[in-house]
This record gives C-alpha cells, sequence and structure tokens, in this order.
C-alpha cells in the first residue's frame, strides 16, 4: 500500500522569503504557476503546499527542501523548552503542544523570546560580576550570527556558486590551488605578495596594503592557512558586492553582528573555493566521507574538510545533513551549525559524554562514537584535535576539537561506520544538550539539576547524583 504524502504545511517560512526577496503575493503565485488567492491560502495555512510545487519554489528561492522539512521547528520547540524550564516562567509556562504550535505558527515570536531570554541572562551575569562596569551591549552579536546562519542552513548559494566558477576558471594543475591562487592575484590584481615574520608576532595572518597593491603573508603559517589566507583576500577583493546583497536581504541586526557576519561570508567563500561544491562532494562520496582522505587530497587542514561537509545544502544535490562544532579543552563552543535535528544547549556547557571530549585525551587521532540524544535519535560522530602548531617556546598554542556528526541512518555512506554495529543499541552512548536541559535522571556524570524542575534529595534512598528532579 502506497504510503500517504506528508502533508506540508510551511505558510509562515514561505512568507518569510518572499519578503526577504521583496516579491508581492501576485509576482510569486506567477512563478509558480498558481493564483494569487491560492498562494495567500498556503502562506496562512489553510491549505498545505502541494509536493509539485516544492522544487519550484525552492528552485526560485534558492533553498534546500530541508529548508522546509520540520528541522527548524524541532531545534526551537528544544530551544524554548530549554528557556522556559527557567523557575522564572514557573506562573506561566506554556505546555509542550503551546511551544509546538508556537513553532510552526509564528517562529519569529519563538526567536524574540530566545533573544529576550538572552539578553536576561546576559543581563543578570553582568550585574552579577560587573555591578560597577559601564553599560555593556545584552545581545552578543556572535549569537544573532550563529542563529543568522543556522536560518540560512549554513549555505549562501550566490557566493558557493561564484567560488565553483573561479575554481574551474583556475583550474589548477593536478588539484594544486596554491600557485595557482598566487598567480591569479598577480596577473588579475597586480598584487605583490611579500612574506613578513613580524605579522605572525603581532597576531596578524595577511595584511593587504591597496596604495603599494602589496600583500604581506606570515611566513610562520601553515600551508593550508596560507592557502586559505589567499582565498579571503581574493573574496575580499572581488565578492564585496554579493556580501553587500546578501546582508541587505537577510543579515542580522545590529553594526556589530553585521562586521561579523561579513566576515563570515568571507571566510565561507574562501572555504568553497578551496573545496568546490560539486568537486568536493563527489570526491566525498567515492572516499566514503573519510576525512583524513579528503583534506590530504584537496591540501586542507582536518576542520576545513569538515566544516565544509556540513555546508552541502544546494538544492538537488544536497549531501549527508552534518552537525559541526569547534570546541576549546574547556568546553567552550567556538562554531556551531547543524543540517539534522541535532542540537547544543544555549546556556551551559555540553555533555561530558560526548567524544569529542574524549579526542583530547588521543590528540591527532579521530574519535568515533554513536550517540543516543534524549530525543532517542542515534547520531554516528566523528571527533579529532586539530593541529595548532607552537610558533615558540613560549608560545601557549590553543587545544581545540572538531565534531562531525550525522543520523545514523547515514552511517553506511559513511567510513567510519566500519566495524561498527549500529544495530545494537546497546553501542550507543546516552548523551544530552547539557546538563541544565538534560532530562536524565540516572546520569552519574550531572554536574547540576535540570533547570526548571524541583528537586528530590532523596530521603529514603540516594541515586548514583546525590539529588534527582521531582517528578512532574
Amino acid at each position: 500500500m502506497k504510503k500517504p504524502a506528508t502533508k506540508l504545511f510551511v505558510g509562515s517560512r514561505l512568507n518569510t522569503l518572499r519578503q526577504q526577496a521583496e516579491l508581492t503575493q501576485a509576482v510569486l503565485a506567477q512563478k509558480l504557476g498558481i493564483s494569487a488567492s491560492y498562494l495567500n491560502q498556503i502562506e496562512r495555512d489553510q491549505r498545505p503546499l502541494p509536493e509539485r510545487h516544492l522544487e519550484d519554489v525552492c528552485r526560485v528561492f534558492g533553498v534546500s527542501p530541508a529548508y522546509f522539512s520540520d528541522m527548524e521547528e524541532v531545534r526551537l520547540v528544544q530551544a524554548l523548552r530549554e528557556v522556559l524550564a527557567d523557575p522564572l516562567f514557573d506562573a506561566a509556562r506554556p505546555n509542550f503542544s503551546e511551544m509546538l504550535t508556537a513553532a510552526q505558527k509564528a517562529p519569529a515570536l519563538g526567536h524574540a523570546v530566545m533573544q529576550l531570554y538572552s539578553a536576561y541572562r546576559n543581563a543578570q551575569e553582568q550585574a552579577a560580576s560587573l555591578a560597577d562596569a559601564p553599560p555593556q551591549p545584552v545581545i552578543e552579536p556572535y549569537e544573532a550570527v550563529g542563529d543568522w546562519v543556522q536560518a540560512n542552513h549554513n549555505y549562501f548559494h550566490a557566493l558557493d556558486s561564484a567560488a565553483e566558477a573561479l575554481y574551474g576558471k583556475l583550474a589548477p594543475k593536478e588539484g594544486w590551488l596554491h600557485p595557482a591562487l598566487i598567480q591569479y592575484l598577480q596577473d588579475e590584481h597586480r598584487l605583490q605578495i611579500v612574506t613578513d615574520h613580524a605579522l605572525e608576532q603581532r597576531g596578524v595572518r595577511w595584511r593587504l596594503e591597496q596604495k603599494t597593491n602589496t600583500l604581506f603573508l606570515s611566513q610562520d603559517v601553515l600551508a593550508e592557512d596560507s592557502l586559505f589566507c589567499l582565498a579571503q583576500v581574493v573574496g575580499q577583493l572581488e565578492q564585496g558586492a554579493v556580501m553587500d546583497r546578501i546582508l541587505r536581504r537577510s543579515g542580522p541586526k545590529g553594526e556589530n553582528a553585521r562586521a561579523l557576519a561579513r566576515l563570515y561570508l568571507g571566510n565561507y567563500f574562501a572555504g568553497a573555493l578551496l573545496l568546490p561544491y560539486e568537486l568536493y562532494r563527489t570526491a566525498a562520496v567515492e572516499m566514503q566521507h573519510d576525512i583524513d582522505r579528503l583534506h590530504r587530497r584537496f591540501g586542507v587542514s582536518f576542520e576545513q574538510a569538515c566544516h565544509r561537509l556540513s555546508t552541502f545544502q544546494r538544492p538537488g544535490a544536497e549531501g549527508i545533513p552534518f552537525y559541526f562544532m569547534k570546541l576549546d579543552i574547556a568546553g567552550n563552543i567556538l562554531k556551531s551549525f547543524s543540517a539534522n535535528h541535532f542540537m547544543q544547549s544555549r546556556f551551559g556547557g555540553p555533555c561530558p559524554l560526548w567524544n569529542i571530549f574524549r579526542a583530547f585525551t588521543t590528540p591527532g587521532q579521530v574519535q568515533v562514537q554513536l550517540s543516543r540524544m534524549t530525543d532517542d535519535v542515534v547520531y554516528l560522530n566523528v571527533a579529532r584535535t586539530v593541529r595548532h602548531s607552537s610558533m615558540s617556546y613560549f608560545d601557549r598554542p590553543r587545544q581545540v576539537a572538531v565534531v562531525l556528526g550525522c543520523d545514523i541512518r547515514h552511517a553506511g555512506r559513511m567510513i567510519y561506520a566500519a566495524g561498527l554495529d549500529v544495530a545494537d543499541q546497546r553501542n550507543a552512548v546516552p548523551i544530552g544538550p547539557g546538563c541544565r536541559a538534560c532530562a536524565r535522571d540516572d546520569c552519574r556524570h550531572r554536574s547540576l539539576p535540570v533547570s526548571g524542575r524541583g528537586i528530590d534529595a532523596g530521603s529514603e534512598e540516594r541515586g548514583v547524583v546525590p539529588y534527582r528532579a521531582a517528578k512532574m
């Protein structure tokens, strides 16, 4: 018996895309070959978006079909549950169905609640520790940029396509992009490239002096970092107008957030130039996403190879939906993007059972883990420390690690599933989004109680931790 098609009620997301593109309902309806009144009903969720029109919508707006999945709703509901668990909301806490309705019907309102709560927490922390300090911004720009990148599914089609076209024009011999990029900057932009040892001592990778048409590069960086620097310079010289259009259409608010967003777009273009979409996606499939082979094949770092895999959201040519994170040894999240349902707690540290922390005990070695989140989704996670060499005896290089993860359903396409019994659920380590948001009562690794629930100290019995969350 044929399974009935899932009804796609995507009104708010479709309306957001149309508003960002500055299209009227009449114009969009004409592009889709439907009536304006029919489109109006779809945007008000009175009718679902027919599957036969889904491809047309994705083509018009340059988004992946995943944009209209329930992934963002699931992520928003999880975030709202974490926020609304705070005792601050004891008097008026919505139930799960109400949060789900808000995520489906009014996602902008849900994100506004997240921003407001983030501002509240930042203000509380500043009041407690810096009572006599001058006022500071309560919404951190990097948080706004992270949310913006996530909303765009970490894929920017215009920059990606431009990078792919330039790579084709460069046609690097045997894949060696470094000499081709140097020649291109010299020929097309008349740049003189000079290495400068003093730059690294000042914490600078490169400096562009346009008056003298000179690009100064630090001679102390690794080869793959030098390649990325050259790609960044090309992006700054050639893609400024494209970045400005992206930011005008949907960029985050605030001067600092927009500056960080533009910096991110520059880095995005550089990564896309080093690892052009279709060439890299094809190689990843052929090599079963063996990251060690991929980063050596393309002359990039392990981190760059991982990060690029998390951006494969081109409509009609999607890759495995990965999440990607970068953490330092103290557990601070430096980068975080997800193309699947995986979501780290926004307020609090990561779960200590995660294999990214084990990676710090075996530097340079890949750690593979099956993990089960609190929603019972099992992930295949690949983690490893990434190289940051010392510049001198007195240098203190940053210790960081990256993790790339996907739903276990895609394990057969990953070399890292070799030898794993993915069917045996006992192999999956139970992890959570962080103690503050994790409801697991039997975890001996818990460091603090779950937020928003009473504490049962256990007068008649004692559990694996000295307290339990009282039953709802």
